[in-house]
């Protein structure tokens, strides 16, 4: 099996794997990360209603342009902490985690370890 392939075939199966663990936790809203080469994005998703509670990523005009001179991991933890305070004001206190196919590793955990301490349980 050629490189490229094999790494298809493990970033599939870590999807589907982390998903069959969401569903047993359906009672609580979907913190649902997304990583890109430049940016990064973060929803926490009501899967029962099908609805965006808040969204917020490096990209959106919430951000501000202001914060282009930091690091990525740095931005993530911004967005984290954005995000955290968006679902606050919207009444959601406890969260999944929900990493999609991306290891839990650099600035997905910076996310996550951001939003964690502006108040979000997971």
């Amino acid at each position: 099996m050629n490189e490229r392939k094999l790494k298809t075939v493990r970033k599939r199966r870590r999807l589907l794997s982390l998903r069959s663990q969401l569903r047993r936790t359906a009672d609580r809203p979907r913190l649902s990360v997304h990583r890109t080469s430049k940016h990064i994005y973060a929803q926490v998703i009501d899967d029962e209603q099908g609805r965006t509670l808040a969204s917020a990523s490096t990209s959106s005009k919430q951000f501000g342009a202001e914060h282009g001179k930091k690091t990525k991991t740095e931005r993530a933890a911004m967005v984290g902490a954005l995000v955290a305070r968006l679902a606050l004001e919207a009444g959601v206190k406890e969260v999944v985690f929900d990493r999609g196919s991306a290891r839990y590793h650099g600035r997905v955990k910076a996310l996550a370890d951001s939003a964690r301490q502006s108040g979000l349980v997971f």
